[in-house]
């Protein structure tokens, strides 16, 4: 089997110029924890290197552009290389965004070097112009021809003649992990340079000296790499879409024309035993002849999507906003423009025996949604909100509101250390504006704490919201806190939980500005 491979260099920068609208030729860099993860050739005529920390890449190319590493962006911007190579050669295999590997198709095209050719030629079409191949015996070659390659060229290793290829490579081409860079210092110590001097030494020293992996790699400089890639299975087309004719002015009659369209949806994914988590729903309206996408939005649903959730969301999507909590009457059924197609795509599905009800089925939860949806039609999507918890030192902080339906993110993780915050169980109440307080020891004197956390007296009486003055029959503290104070954070200040003689328990806060209960126990 021949092996194809299609190298598209520097793919994460330029898959985030893309994303940024920023143009191709300017210098930029992927950033991932202050180090230049990769960088274009504009850079790299600067000095830019990768591995560089980020304040040395700046100094070598001031106007260098910095950008945030993500993978995901990656693969989806990669995602029409892989479907245009996929119309041309079924069998592609993702190997990492910018990389992918094909059985050579050189028997259908005439020759290896016509398949080649005609792969460049509908990557550049699709406005890909950075693109190199490569044709070898097994996959590591095939990558090292691509590497070696010129723009918008393909590179042809005869059947064979791996190792003859390979053999004046320098050890630099092995370094595509941490552990690959370790074995290749340690070659360089022990005075090779070439893929050619470690293909030529004995294989039992090889594995005695480096293990299981430095074999691996010296197979791939004989030509010998056992590495195997499997093809993917190409995506189905799982969108649905809804073509009005004529165009539909009412939001009620568009909700009650896609209640089909929402059903097909979901009965196609249930074919493959599959659910929707995630869903774009695309209006178009009828804007002088051309139907033109005017509202798009991203759904997420905690579970996953029903045909009625899917109808709500169109419905909510193209209703005005909400006035004043509830929505007007004179314009709540009528769109901004006559809407001509709806289209509903499935951006993330998941198996639906990963949402498999309980043994006693999820009826009640289903009336519950329902009926929130109900009130949500009413008062507006955004003014139904459920509390969600999150990472965070104070108990306000660790509370968030998430809108009914929609799943929770971006929000701070729990399993974070969280130095300084207090420890369970959770209060039961939390104001919202914290009232104030003050506490003081047996002399009269107000208690404080030091900037090192130290406590300037026992606390023996205290003011809660109730007012009136308590003894402390209990306190346990500090807990000091230093954040944020050049973001305009509460600072340095330090929690205390006292129980008074009624046998109430608070978390009190104590700052330069004085005492506030934060939030009260059952």
């Amino acid at each position: 089997m021949r092996v194809l491979a299609v190298w598209c260099p520097d793919w994460p920068v330029v898959a985030a110029l893309l994303e940024e609208g920023l143009p191709a030729t300017a210098p930029a860099a992927v950033i991932k924890a202050n180090v230049v993860e990769v960088c274009n050739e504009e850079a790299r005529r600067e000095g830019v290197r990768r591995g560089q920390r980020r304040r040395d890449a700046q100094g070598r190319c001031p106007e260098l552009r910095l950008l945030a590493s993500a993978p995901d962006r990656d693969g989806r911007a990669f995602e029409p290389v892989l479907e245009t190579v996929e119309a041309l050669r079924p069998g592609v295999a993702a190997l990492r965004p910018g990389l992918l590997a094909v059985r050579a198709p050189g028997r259908w095209f005439g020759t290896e070097e016509n398949a080649a050719a005609t792969i460049c030629e509908a990557l550049v079409e699709t406005g890909v112009w950075d693109v190199r191949q490569g044709v070898a015996d097994d996959l590591f070659c095939a990558e090292q021809a691509a590497r070696w390659a010129d723009l918008q060229g393909w590179r042809v290793v005869p059947a064979g003649g791996a190792a003859t290829f390979l053999r004046d490579l320098p050890l630099q081409v092995l370094e595509q992990d941490p552990q690959g860079r370790e074995v290749v210092g340690l070659l360089r110590r022990l005075g090779l340079s070439s893929l050619g001097d470690l293909a030529g030494l004995p294989a039992q020293a090889v594995e005695h000296r480096l293990g299981a992996f430095g074999s691996r790699l010296r197979r791939q400089a004989r030509g010998e790499d056992p590495t195997s890639f499997h093809a993917r299975t190409p995506p189905p087309d799982l969108e649905c879409e809804v073509v009005f004719e004529p165009p539909l002015d009412s939001v009620e009659a568009v909700a009650f024309s896609v209640r089909r369209t929402a059903d097909r949806l979901v009965e196609q994914l249930a074919a493959r035993q599959l659910v929707c988590t995630a869903v774009r729903v695309e209006a178009c309206t009828d804007d002088g002849g051309a139907s033109v996408p005017t509202s798009v939005r991203t759904w997420l649903h905690p579970r996953f999507f029903s045909p009625a959730d899917l109808v709500d969301r169109v419905h909510w999507q193209l209703s005005p906003r909400a006035t004043g909590g509830v929505r007007s009457r004179k314009d709540a059924g009528v769109v901004a423009a006559p809407v001509e197609r709806v289209r509903l795509v499935p951006e993330t599905v998941e198996p639906a025996a990963a949402h498999g009800e309980g043994l006693w089925g999820g009826a009640g939860d289903e009336l519950v949604e329902r009926g929130v949806a109900r009130v949500q039609g009413m008062v507006g999507f955004e003014a139904v909100r459920r509390p969600v918890l999150q990472g965070g030192r104070t108990p306000a902080a660790r509370q968030a509101d998430v809108v009914w339906g929609e799943r929770a993110v971006d929000l701070r993780p729990l399993d974070r250390p969280w130095p300084g915050r207090v420890p369970g169980p959770p209060p039961a109440l939390v104001f919202r504006q914290p009232p104030p307080s003050e506490v003081v020891d047996d002399a009269g004197v107000g208690v404080r704490v030091t900037e090192r956390g130290a406590v300037t007296g026992v606390p023996t009486s205290f003011r809660p919201p109730s007012g009136g003055w308590q003894p402390v029959l209990s306190w346990a503290g500090p807990w000091p806190v230093d954040e944020g104070w050049w973001q305009g954070a509460e600072g340095r200040c330090a929690r205390f939980q006292v129980v008074g003689a009624d046998g109430r328990a608070w978390l009190l806060r104590c700052a330069d500005d004085g005492w506030t209960v934060e939030a009260g126990y059952d």
